[in-house]
């Protein structure tokens, strides 16, 4: 990443940090979007407050879409597990397959109301870029290497670990990112079944046509998209580079 694209992230790192904390300091610029004397400044809870949660609800269910897709990329590519690969796919598509507001629309029942119907939206949406990388990572594995492995003595649970995801790992967090990405605008809908984050400020600003309410909302899930995506693109590059490969065979 270019000095001058470093110097751009920082800038909107700091920016993100000020308005969050500080959302007050921004009030003349949003004040032009508002009517009848409107609020310039979401205000009707934390900025900073509805951020974390919105974050955080991410991370959880990226966590548990890791896990579980993981789980099922290693073993479809396992000798065992190769007939199963047309019905993990069919599981995994289950979220890209309906839309995130039919899920909350059918969890909401079975779960309630908050954060549980969206950690499970989230959750099934972000299985499928993690899956396929995952899988298509494992399968991009030289044959020869592998027989290499296998004539260093070592047994199938050490060529996983210490070979094959090793060699993955930059195509697996190229699907997490992407996962990260996906769930952190989707995540905005959770706020329709009363799950704390930024859709609240995005839904107040509907509800009352303030027009600067919205843009708050969604500046702020736009610069996390932003940032979180370079984050995770230079944690990326950093494991190809180890592996020798070039950075441009996982952008």
């Amino acid at each position: 990443m270019s000095t001058r694209a470093l110097i751009l992230r920082a800038a909107a790192l700091i920016l993100l940090v000020a308005f969050v904390t500080m959302p007050q300091l921004f009030a003349f610029a949003f004040a032009p979007l508002t009517a009848n004397n409107a609020p310039a400044i979401y205000n009707q809870g934390s900025l900073l407050a509805l951020t974390l949660s919105h974050v955080r609800i991410v991370v959880l269910a990226t966590l548990a879409s890791t896990l579980l897709a993981l789980a099922l990329g290693i073993f479809v590519t396992r000798p065992a597990g190769r007939e199963f690969l047309p019905l993990s796919r069919s599981l995994v598509n289950i979220g890209q397959t309906f839309p995130p507001i039919a899920v909350l629309a059918i969890a909401v029942p079975l779960v309630g109301f908050g954060e549980k119907p969206t950690f499970i939206a989230l959750f099934l949406y972000g299985l499928l870029p993690i899956f396929e990388n995952t899988l298509a990572g494992l399968t991009e594995v030289s044959p020869r290497t592998l027989e290499a492995a296998r004539g260093m003595g070592m047994n199938a649970r050490q060529r996983l670990w210490q070979v094959e995801l090793p060699l993955a790992l930059p195509l697996i967090l190229a699907g997490i990112r992407l996962s990260v990405i996906i769930s952190l605008g989707t995540a905005t809908i959770g706020s329709t079944v009363a799950a704390k984050g930024l859709g609240e400020v995005i839904i107040a600003g509907l509800q009352s046509n303030n027009v600067a309410f919205i843009l708050q909302g969604g500046l702020v899930v736009a610069l996390l998209a932003v940032l979180l995506h370079d984050g995770l693109g230079l944690i990326e590059r950093a494991a190809a580079r180890r592996l020798g490969r070039p950075v441009d065979e996982i952008a």
